[in-house]
């Protein structure tokens, strides 16, 4: 095409301008076509792939509504009936699962709920899936693998002795493991499947709470709540749907924890995003992954709510994780690259991503969070305290820069 834009200007000095153009025209338009076509395959191929992709983050048979008590009775008494029904007591909601047929029209259904009860007063939404950050550069052929989570960050001395109350939103937690001997975890699961993953789970829960010496957590006398929300199938791999991560906000919130660790990513979802709006107005502050999707991906969520401290990773040099999303959402830095963690079964593995760069500030917030009890003082207090590592001030890399203990 540049060779064809040259030409015709060429073209233009001479007196037959029109003929040397059509000359080129006629030269190149059988390969044009070619490129045409080839060039509408690929994008074809790209949307299908991306459609294929979207489908699996969406239980497409469901669809939800969360409101308060009153808004469901006056629904009722409009003719909406609801089979399944959960009351979220620590959120202070209710959530409804509805089954749909294939010609379900979310935004019809949205529209008319809206137009009995206000559209401030429920939130209407699909079902959506959200996944774990994969693991890269996994490694468990040592038992020793990566480094310890003690040694990637300078540590205050109380931490070996503060009794921090935390909650994990991940999958479920290997307590067989060694690194659990003398750890305080509490679990309860959100899901049917009676084998649920336990990779990321068991990874998280030891990078924050584990008692081996070869690998002791940042706060090894923390009472983790741990709430497991991870199915897997064949087709789907490991994920987790909006109806696992509210009812989770909402056993958490029940359990008075201090702060939520969620190291899990995906699209945007309007119930989710108002169960964090009333958790953090619960005193209770969700730190979550900012993603692993590339510099180019778009914003992941949860953490990418206005609620949610959204986490990025650094290696040892506090360089950017490369596969770290980057964004205006990003808040703050920490260690996530080599980490070592416990590995399911048994045995030690280091892997790399922003979910593991999340209990580093979890366990920061934490602590901060138990001399002062108010969230947005703490956070200016954290964000403060960073080190500046990228451009000037707060940036789309590393957020307002690497964490630092106080």
């Amino acid at each position: 095409m540049v060779r064809v834009s040259l030409l015709a200007s060429m073209a233009g000095t001479l007196s037959h301008a029109q003929e040397v153009e059509d000359q080129v025209a006629d030269i190149v338009s059988e390969a044009t076509e070619e490129r045409i076509e080839q060039a509408m395959e690929d994008l074809l191929d790209d949307i299908e792939s991306r459609i294929s992709e979207d489908s699996l983050r969406i239980q497409t048979d469901h669809w939800l509504v969360m409101a308060e008590e009153d808004v469901f009775i006056q629904l009722e008494e409009e003719g909406y009936l609801f089979d399944r029904v959960s009351e979220l007591d620590g959120l202070g909601f209710f959530l409804a699962e509805v089954a749909a047929p294939a010609s379900f029209d979310l935004s019809a259904t949205r529209a008319g709920i809206y137009e009995v009860i206000g559209g401030d007063r429920a939130e209407v939404d699909l079902n959506h899936l959200y996944t774990a950050g994969v693991p890269a550069d996994a490694n468990d052929e040592s038992q020793l693998a990566g480094m310890p989570p003690r040694e990637l960050l300078t540590l205050p001395n109380d931490l070996s002795d503060l009794t921090l109350r935390i909650g994990i939103i991940d999958s479920s937690v290997d307590q067989t493991h060694a690194a659990f001997s003398q750890s305080s975890i509490t679990t309860r699961r959100f899901v049917d499947n009676e084998t649920p993953p336990n990779f990321h789970g068991t990874a998280i829960a030891s990078i924050i709470a584990s008692n081996d010496p070869s690998a002791l957590g940042l706060a090894p006398r923390a009472e983790l709540f741990a709430a497991e929300v991870f199915d897997q199938t064949a087709e789907q791999g490991e994920f987790a749907s909006t109806v696992s991560l509210i009812k989770a906000l909402n056993w958490l919130v029940t359990q008075e924890v201090s702060v939520v660790n969620i190291s899990l990513a995906g699209p945007p979802n309007q119930l989710l995003e108002t169960a964090l709006a009333r958790v953090r107005e619960r005193g209770v502050l969700a730190i979550a992954a900012a993603g692993n999707g590339g510099p180019m991906a778009q914003p992941m969520y949860p953490a990418a709510y206005p609620q949610v401290v959204a986490v990025t990773a650094t290696d040892r040099r506090g360089r950017a994780f490369r596969l770290a999303n980057r964004g205006e959402y990003v808040d703050i830095a920490a260690p996530g690259v080599n980490v070592r963690h416990a590995l399911a079964g048994g045995g030690y593995a280091s892997s790399s991503g922003t979910s593991y760069a999340v209990p580093f500030v979890t366990v920061a917030a934490a602590r901060l969070l138990h001399s002062n009890s108010e969230p947005t003082e703490m956070l200016d207090a954290l964000y403060a305290g960073t080190l500046d590592i990228g451009a000037p001030g707060r940036d789309q890399i590393y957020g307002y820069g690497q964490l630092q203990f106080q």
